[in-house]
């Protein structure tokens, strides 16, 4: 078997043995993560809920998730991603499930910010492992492919809460079983973890011999290659400049992002209000569009990977998705067809950015510096999670409209593009960083 037949095969052996499984997970991670804004369409009412108090426990989330996503990934470089992942999965389930029984404020608060610590860590260490076992070049098709299942989920995620939500069980209303529905899955998962991933290639037991040779030896040579190398410690991985600034970007991105997603389904409850569209019918509107989403995820991130280049990519999107955003919020009055039309392109630009944006970090960072950096980002990224819901619950009680907000939010998203296409280097030319152990290293 020559070397291109050799590449190909382990190639796709890789793929299939790993990211169907790693999309599955991370799906049902989104799941549990995003049903909260199905819930609030019977919750809130129920509960006695307002915009205020639902937006700030459905943001408090990321403040666990914050405050646990890098000493997360320093557990994960110590005791193997196998065992971690499958701990995250398994206390996360059992705080979503006891989600459904929250009374007051206090409660809801305090469970999501539990679920945020449970979580923490998830995200990033899926896609340091992943990008273990492929080559640079195929690094942002592989994190796309995983990475579909944010869009997914929140394709199947709509029609399926919105069907929960209007069934009443032994005396459970239909966002208690939303919470506990969704909320199983995560434990069936998060056993068969310990039995399926291996923690590295040197383990696996589904390539042959000359595969696995050849895997160890790409991998590793791609952290030597002939630029200059720069040997960086987990700590100072979390202080390099490129890092900090890519943090930045995504806080802006994520503060835009999850202050739509957490409200699209109460920003679209009106519609079902004014037309003779049924809140299920709704949930299967709302999941075609993120099934387009996910369309155009795989899209950029494949042209991405062809043209070696990631930061327009990610800046047209998102500059794409600000515009769109905001002229959906303005057209929900005049033109309902327009407006879907124009909320479905701001979705597909939010999430397309995607791909190419996680391909950065590790095309200049390995090992555990790669490691600590994506859990940096990510973690700071995702208090965007706590502040967009926020910003969207306060600004809908003072203003009665959901106009000013989304105005905000657009903004954040225009701010993440000029900080990615301004501060961040050309990853593609970008110095190989790799991580050594020395005396006094914490990771």
């Amino acid at each position: 078997m020559n070397k291109i037949e050799l590449e190909r095969s382990t190639t796709r052996k890789v793929t299939v043995r790993l990211v169907p499984f790693l999309f599955i997970c991370f799906a049902v991670s989104i799941l549990d993560r995003v049903n909260i804004g199905f819930a609030g369409l019977q919750m809130n009412k129920a509960l006695g809920f307002s915009d205020t108090v639902f937006g700030l426990g459905a943001g408090i989330f990321f403040l666990g998730y914050f405050l646990l996503e890098v000493p997360g990934s320093a557990i994960m470089t110590k005791i193997g991603p196998r065992k971690w992942i499958s701990r995250i999965m398994l206390t996360w389930a059992v705080i979503a499930i006891l989600t459904a029984f929250v009374k007051t404020p206090l409660e809801f608060y305090g469970l999501r910010f539990l679920l945020g610590v449970a979580e923490a860590s998830f995200s990033p260490c899926m896609v340091a492992y992943l990008s273990g076992f492929y080559q640079t070049k195929h690094h942002a098709k592989a994190i796309a492919g995983f990475m579909m299942a944010i869009p997914f989920a929140n394709a199947i995620g709509a029609p399926i809460s919105t069907f929960l939500l209007s069934n009443h069980w032994f005396s459970l209303e239909g966002w208690q079983w939303l919470f506990i529905t969704e909320g199983i899955p995560s434990l069936i998962l998060g056993v068969i973890c310990l039995f399926y991933l291996d923690d590295k290639i040197e383990n696996v037991k589904w390539l042959n011999n000359d595969e696995k040779k050849w895997l160890i030896d790409v991998t590793t040579t791609e952290q030597f290659e002939k630029q200059e190398v720069k040997h960086y410690t987990f700590l100072q991985a979390l202080k390099n400049r490129d890092v900090l600034v890519l943090a930045l970007s995504y806080f802006c991105w994520m503060l835009g992002y999850y202050g739509i997603n957490t409200f699209l389904p109460i920003m679209t409850r009106g519609i079902t209000h004014a037309t003779s569209i049924s809140t299920q019918s709704l949930g299967w509107i709302l999941g075609i569009m993120y099934i387009l989403a996910m369309a155009m995820m795989v899209w950029v991130g494949t042209h991405s990977d062809k043209k070696n280049e990631r930061r327009w990519h990610i800046a047209i999107c998102l500059s794409i998705s600000a515009v769109t955003l905001i002229a959906s919020s303005y057209l929900v009055n005049v033109n309902l067809v327009m407006a879907f039309i124009f909320l479905s392109i701001a979705l597909c630009g939010v999430f397309g950015a995607y791909s190419p944006f996680w391909a950065i970090p590790p095309s200049f960072l390995t090992g555990t510096a790669a490691g600590g950096a994506i859990a940096l980002i990510n973690s700071v990224g995702n208090l965007g999670g706590f502040f967009g819901p926020y910003i969207v619950g306060y600004v809908k009680d003072v203003t009665g409209s959901f106009n000013f907000s989304m105005i905000l939010l657009g903004l954040s998203l225009v701010i993440s593009s000029i900080i990615v296409i301004c501060l961040v280097k050309e990853s593609g030319k970008a110095k190989k960083y790799t991580d050594v152990k020395h005396k006094g290293e914490a990771s």
